[in-house]
């Protein structure tokens, strides 16, 4: 059920890029939170169980996002995230559990303070 969902969020997406005018760079550049969110397709199941291991296409996804500590909060943040069903308290342990030894630790995120980023 969870990937027609990213699916179906993928599709509508797709759809609006062509309304999508970004004037300005945001926490991920030029491209929206909501855009960048689906190059995280590969983490719903990891976002949903903070006892598995994410795939290793999850694990690139996270290490390239993750060069940006506030795009990833963005991300995990966002509409896109939110319609998906993704518990950002559950997704915020992802770079942690690939074992990125260069993530952010203590970042706030959202209002509340990362420990485990």
């Amino acid at each position: 059920m969870r990937p027609l969902v990213v699916l179906g969020l993928v599709l509508v997406l797709a759809a609006g890029v062509a309304l999508d005018g970004v004037d300005g760079a945001g926490e991920c550049g030029r491209a929206s939170a909501d855009r960048v969110a689906l190059r995280l397709a590969p983490c719903v199941s990891a976002a949903d169980d903070p006892q598995s291991t994410p795939t290793s296409s999850c694990c690139s996804a996270v290490h390239t996002i993750g060069q940006s500590p506030s795009c990833l909060c963005a991300v995990m943040l966002s509409g896109t995230a939110r319609a998906a069903g993704i518990k950002p308290e559950v997704a915020i342990t992802i770079p942690k559990r690939c074992n990125m030894a260069d993530r952010p630790v203590g970042y706030k995120c959202g209002g509340t303070y990362v420990h485990v980023f």
